[in-house]
């Protein structure tokens, strides 16, 4: 399944102009998906609304986006839609409505029956057996998505530990799942309140990157959506470049690591052991590869959790083994500091498991 990044656009908050501007930058950087909330529309008046709403999806689709637009009980009345018929939604060029409150199961059902082929997305951040009771009714499941939540308000966010608990239930269903990141160059969302606006609250002031890395890190996130806008060109570039299937840690290196060593973190093909240790990851093929080449001994010191290590020809055939701590150790003396993962990412290494591939970028 293909992974995809998103962003959003508020027609409320921006003009259609600034709004066209941003999907087409962000077109050009891969994205594939825009979230908007048809909820929040509210400082226009109808017609002008689906005018612009028209105006976007017509350049969204253009640049072959999907869009999907948050929506509850009450954008059905003003709009005319009804559960039976989402004729408006296709008019208006959507490609989903994510149901912000949900139904009781058997609409959804239904509407995820509509013959235009409109996905429903349900809400994944309440922790209720609710999408369990949805597919108790039967639905056309291939247009059964999920997103969770974003939250605008500092400390509101949702807890890691409730965030994976839902993201299971929805991904262990085969539903494709979504979340959002926060971008530190945007200034809105669809409300006034807006310290940040993201799906983890300990995400808020983590750069974009690393919110990203960490949502396709866990396993359960398919789509990564930037909730607020404007992101910053550089912010879209730098996740469009991510691996979104492979960790890759930014480090810095010490000062006086050798060509060599720098050559097996960057260059050498990353992955850990099956039989793991709790103290360090294990990437041994280099160890394999150069064995017979000098490791001379040169930042010998205690080694500290994020420490990229490497060993050297003190340790004989452990020589040229890359490993990456996980806890604070002492050096036996045979162990050479080469350089270390960012502080940022460190929570990261969490997420390396047996067989896991990862890799390095030096931080520039």
């Amino acid at each position: 399944m293909e992974r995809k990044l998103g962003i959003s656009v508020y027609v409320e908050n921006a003009t259609v102009e600034e709004n066209i501007n941003y999907i087409q930058l962000a077109a050009s950087y891969g994205f594939k998906r825009i979230f908007t909330c048809l909820i929040s529309a509210n400082g226009k008046s109808i017609d002008e609304t689906i005018k612009e709403f028209k105006i976007l999806t017509s350049c969204a689709n253009k640049h072959n986006m999907e869009v999907i637009a948050d929506i509850d009980h009450t954008v059905f009345e003003k709009y005319g839609a009804s559960i039976h018929d989402l004729s408006f939604f296709k008019e208006l060029g959507l490609s989903g409505i994510r149901l912000d409150m949900g139904f009781s199961g058997l609409e959804e059902s239904i509407m995820s029956c509509n013959p235009y082929e409109i996905k429903i997305e349900l809400n994944m951040s309440n922790g209720t057996k609710y999408v369990d009771n949805i597919l108790s009714y039967r639905p056309n499941s291939e247009n059964i998505i999920g997103c969770h939540n974003f939250y605008p308000r500092l400390y509101t966010g949702l807890s890691l530990n409730h965030f994976l608990m839902c993201s299971k239930q929805f991904k262990e269903l085969g539903i494709r799942t979504a979340a959002f990141v926060n971008s530190k160059s945007a200034s809105f969302g669809p409300w006034p309140v807006s310290e940040g606006l993201c799906t983890l609250e300990m995400h808020r002031n983590l750069p974009i990157d690393v919110q990203t890395k960490h949502l396709y890190a866990s396993g359960l996130i398919d789509d990564v959506i930037i909730a607020n806008a404007f992101a910053s060109e550089e912010e879209l570039k730098k996740i469009s470049r991510l691996n979104k299937n492979m960790l890759q840690f930014n480090i810095q290196f010490v000062s006086n690591a050798t060509e060599l060593d720098k050559k097996i973190v960057l260059e050498e093909t990353h992955f850990n052991r099956g039989d793991v240790s709790e103290y360090v990851i294990r990437s041994t093929q280099s160890r394999v590869k150069y064995k017979g080449h000098e490791f001379p001994a040169y930042n010998i010191v205690d080694i500290k959790k994020g420490d990229i290590i490497i060993d050297s020809s003190l340790y004989g055939r452990y020589a040229g083994e890359l490993q990456v701590a996980l806890k604070d150790m002492k050096n036996t003396g045979k162990t050479n500091i080469v350089g270390k993962v960012v502080p940022e990412e460190i929570f990261l290494l969490d997420y390396i498991e047996p067989w896991s591939k990862f890799s390095f970028i030096e931080e520039r």
